[in-house]
């Protein structure tokens, strides 16, 4: 079976994939990590997130089993994830690993961006999970301060911002609902609330 989650910065969908792959005993990939990780060794190296070329040489080198999450989840690591997504060269290299780690048995919850329209346009089940844009920054601000990063709110709420504009207009594969995704806002939901929603779905999908 493959799940596939898709929706903004902050919507809760990472979280929701962790939750239902322990649920249904199936392997989770935050696809959003590997666009990270070529962001972080593109800042790490010096090189600009937007250099396409280089980009595409650093997704083409990366490594599942060796990808360290921790230092991806800073907010500069964020933007420039987001900057080297917008590249067609980027996510053609990153597509194939990710289908193949769908494909592997006995399945996988995969999270992203474009995950029902392209990644997995025949997964089992699609999710397109959302909150408003004043909840995520919320969110988000508090994972930042959290982890010990000196940021704002609306700095938060801008960046977020800026990122579904770039996300939802670039020209490869951009952010939508795909036509058979069942769409989730959890705006006003608590976790167990909207993982009790998503199951629900997923068993419905699951029983036709």
């Amino acid at each position: 079976m493959i799940i596939a989650i898709d929706g903004p910065a902050a919507s809760g969908k990472g979280t929701l994939a962790r939750r239902l792959a322990a649920h249904y005993g199936l392997r989770h990939l935050d696809t959003g990590l590997l666009y990270r990780a070529v962001g972080h060794a593109m800042l790490s190296r010096g090189l600009d997130p937007a250099d396409a070329e280089e980009a595409r040489e650093v997704a083409a080198g990366l490594d599942l089993d060796t990808l360290d999450e921790a230092p991806l989840r800073t907010a500069g690591v964020g933007e420039a994830a987001s900057i080297v997504a917008a590249d067609p060269g980027v996510r053609a290299v990153l597509l194939d690993l990710q289908r193949r780690f769908a494909a592997r048995p006995p399945g996988a919850v995969l999270d992203g961006r474009d995950i029902g329209t392209v990644v997995c346009p025949d997964a089992d089940a699609k999710l397109f999970v959302t909150a408003t844009p004043q909840v995520r920054a919320a969110r988000r601000h508090a994972e930042l301060e959290k982890a010990g990063e000196a940021v704002t709110e609306d700095g938060v709420l801008a960046d977020i911002r800026r990122r579904d504009r770039r996300d939802g207009e670039r020209a490869a594969a951009p952010m939508r609902l795909a036509e058979d995704a069942h769409l989730l806002d959890t705006s006003d939901l608590d976790i167990e609330t909207a993982f009790r929603a998503a199951v629900d779905y997923v068993d419905g999908a699951r029983n036709g």
